[in-house]
């Protein structure tokens, strides 16, 4: 890794480093359902100042203790989270193995904190906030409440936020029998994230070798 590359990315985004989560779960309510599958993909970047895709990481989970199991939900996923196949493990030892991944990449970039970067993020970063206050961790990595939502950022810059329609239209392979895995969708919401990003400074949106100063 270069210095010009560390530099960059922060600079890029304010002494933020953007870390792609997915969360497979067992309904929608973050307060009830539990989560089955999670992954984080961090991401680099070049010394053009463009962003590449560098590692995902991810954890099956046991539900926690209590959860609510939807059946509806279960059946979208795919997921049987009673199976022995999975490898599942405890919430707090998924969220304690990822987080340290993140903080260390954090690091490396010499940002300040990681900022979640998700398809509809509110709902990841809903289960990530709400499992790391229940499990009492302390060193949560990401910004509580600022995140990247690249169903936002597809719909402005493709017209379609569902994921797999705005990856098809930004030309990244997308198979449908592989989507609802967090592993997979992380990876690919990182592809499209890194598009779109690459994409506004190809046409003058951010200038690596002078970043705008904070007003006074």
């Amino acid at each position: 890794m270069s210095e010009s590359e560390v530099t960059h990315m922060k600079d890029r985004f304010r002494g933020f480093l953007p870390v792609v989560v997915d969360i497979e779960t067992s309904g929608f309510n973050c307060q009830t359902d539990a989560i089955l599958e999670i992954a984080m993909t961090t991401l680099t970047m070049d010394d053009a100042g463009l962003l590449t895709v560098d590692e995902t990481h991810s954890r099956n989970v046991e539900p926690f203790e209590g959860a609510n199991l939807d059946p509806s939900a279960l059946e979208f996923t795919g997921i049987d989270p009673e199976s022995p196949l999975r490898g599942a493990v405890p919430e707090d030892i998924a969220l304690g193995e990822l987080f340290g991944v993140v903080r260390q990449a954090v690091k490396t970039h010499h940002c300040n904190r990681a900022i979640l970067v998700g398809h509809n993020a509110h709902f990841d970063a809903g289960f990530l906030n709400v499992a790391t206050e229940r499990l009492g961790l302390k060193r949560n990595p990401f910004h509580p409440f600022s995140h990247f939502d690249t169903a936002t950022l597809a719909g402005l810059a493709y017209g379609h936020t569902v994921l797999a329609r705005a990856c098809s239209l930004a030309g990244i392979p997308f198979d449908n029998r592989e989507a609802h895995s967090a592993h997979y969708d992380a990876s690919k919401t990182a592809e499209l994230f890194c598009l779109i990003v690459n994409r506004w400074q190809s046409l003058g949106g951010w200038f690596p070798t002078a970043p705008a100063e904070d007003p006074e």
